[in-house]
């Protein structure tokens, strides 16, 4: 499961959350035209339709930019799409991973009401997790991870008072270990350098501690275990979802297919703002000519040369596309690497979960979604009572190759321990979704590996969660390094006034 994957040169705002500066305003008025004196680009062209890259089209478009958009697939959304799938139950429209975001997520919130997608992604009124053990005896098997509506950290205590899944003396260890978290700067560089695991130990965390809190929580949005990650994005994380306000961890996640949202309503609004954009185009090189460049595609190059180029593609596709001397050590994009996110989809011929989602202890299964509306299966000639669920394994490199037969008796025999309904249950359909380069890793010392938006070629710049956002490989990540790429485009250091939201919580430069 991801949440919802480049920063200003200037220091990011003191927002704890990390919100962009006026996001209240930027919902009312959130566009603005650059005059052509202000030396505004007029004409650029974004390489990759995933979320980074429209967001930079729209961003550029909204301020009077003639825009292309060009994207080597059939379809938007990059790593967060969906599917038509012929299912024993009925067709099912499949998304490839479970996304969520949080009410923090003040930039992808931002890219939902420019795309009209709100209303299908809302989030909860109050954070409210169901944390079921397997291992645990009955009675304790249950807890929930929910806020108060008191004020940080307040807002979490009786929840965490009365977590059946900590022992009286873990819980008071969190409390204390939570509070020195939020005392970190996450932007200090020496964090990048530490593993969140040794952190951990070194105030008191139990292995069950960080079994039942600390990597629940953190291998949803970090995509890696305790002792993979950096503390500066667990510290980011923690601070920003947790620690910052009562309600910044509430959970949002599409009620509709992720492509209806991230590419039939996000091609509609480029196509509102006057963006060209091109599918099944591959771009094999950009050149760079008389202070203009040109995009050369396996359709031949661009009908024109343009001001701008957003490179908004994988890091080693970035890393390929680069002009020599564009990134000083431009093979440290190369030596970011990437993390595994597995999916398993399951339909059962009735009921067997009666909640939206659950997290899951004492067992290999992480989180489990019902899926049964968004997918349109509730309305499937033939469903019935079917019931699909998804469940989304991040830092899945153990399973991510086994296949679907080993993983199907693996995860099978989980879900009846965890759900008792669904012992008597048929399986009517079991697939797997992979994603084997899901997120880069965030591993201690990733941070210095992340470039800023800005290359040292005047009108070339990068985009994607990889890039130095500050946070990790989330959706939120993504928009904001699209939105950061914009507006590095439009001032390119005159005088602007841009009101696109400013992207706080980056990597200090120095540790770019």
């Amino acid at each position: 499961m991801t949440t919802g994957t480049a920063h200003s040169a200037d220091r990011p705002n003191p927002d704890p959350a990390g919100r962009p500066e006026g996001a209240a305003a930027l919902v009312r008025d959130p566009y603005a035209q650059v005059s052509e004196e202000q030396g505004a680009p007029r004409t650029a062209v974004v390489i990759g339709g995933g979320l980074a890259g429209t967001t930079a089209a729209l961003a550029l478009a909204d301020a009077g930019v003639r825009v292309t958009l060009l994207e080597g697939r059939p379809r938007l959304g990059g790593l967060a799409f969906s599917f038509r799938r012929p299912s024993p139950a009925g067709e099912l429209t499949v998304d490839n991973g479970q996304h969520v975001h949080l009410r923090c997520c003040t930039a992808y919130q931002w890219f939902l009401d420019r795309v009209g997608a709100t209303a299908l992604a809302p989030l909860q009124g109050r954070l409210d997790v169901p944390v079921v053990d397997a291992a645990a005896r009955p009675g304790r098997r249950l807890g929930r991870l929910r806020r108060t509506g008191l004020p940080v950290p307040l807002h979490l205590a009786a929840s965490l008072a009365t977590y059946p899944h900590l022992s009286l003396a873990e819980r008071a260890g969190v409390g204390r270990a939570a509070l020195a978290l939020g005392r970190l700067d996450p932007l200090d560089p020496a964090l990048d350098a530490e593993d969140f695991a040794g952190w951990l130990r070194r105030h008191g965390q139990s292995p069950r501690a960080v079994e039942a809190l600390w990597d629940l929580v953190g291998v949803a949005t970090l995509n890696a275990t305790a002792e993979d990650a950096s503390l500066g994005l667990a510290a980011m994380v923690f601070k920003t979802g947790l620690l910052s306000e009562a309600g910044a961890a509430d959970i949002g996640w599409a009620r509709a297919p992720l492509g209806e949202l991230h590419d039939t309503l996000a091609r509609a609004a480029l196509d509102a703002a006057g963006v060209t954009t091109e599918l099944r185009t591959r771009v094999t090189a950009v050149t760079a000519a008389g202070g203009r460049w040109t995009a050369h595609t396996d359709r031949g190059p661009l009908h024109e040369p343009v001001d701008t180029v957003v490179l908004a593609v994988p890091q080693r596709d970035a890393h390929a596309l680069l002009p020599d001397g564009a990134l000083d050590d431009p093979d440290r994009l190369l030596r970011i690497g990437t993390a595994p996110i597995l999916n398993l989809h399951v339909v059962y011929d009735r009921t067997v979960l009666r909640r939206p989602f659950f997290a899951a202890l004492g067992s290999p299964v992480q989180w489990v979604f019902d899926r049964t509306d968004a997918s349109g299966l509730r309305d499937a000639p033939g469903a019935g009572d079917s019931q699909y669920l998804a469940v989304s394994q991040s830092a899945a490199r153990d399973d991510i190759d086994r296949p679907v037969a080993e993983l199907r008796a693996r995860y099978l025999p989980e879900l009846e321990r965890l759900l008792p309904a669904a012992r008597g249950a048929r399986v009517r359909d079991f697939f797997v979704t992979r994603e084997r380069t899901a997120t880069f890793a965030p591993v201690p010392g990733v941070g210095r590996l992340r470039p800023d938006a800005p290359t040292n070629a005047p009108g070339l710049y990068l985009a994607g969660s990889w890039t130095a956002t500050g946070w990790p490989a989330t959706m939120e990540g993504a928009v904001r390094s699209g939105l950061t790429a914009a507006r590095a485009a439009l001032s390119d250091g005159r005088p602007h006034s841009i009101p696109l939201p400013a992207v706080g919580g980056g990597t200090p430069k120095e540790a770019a």
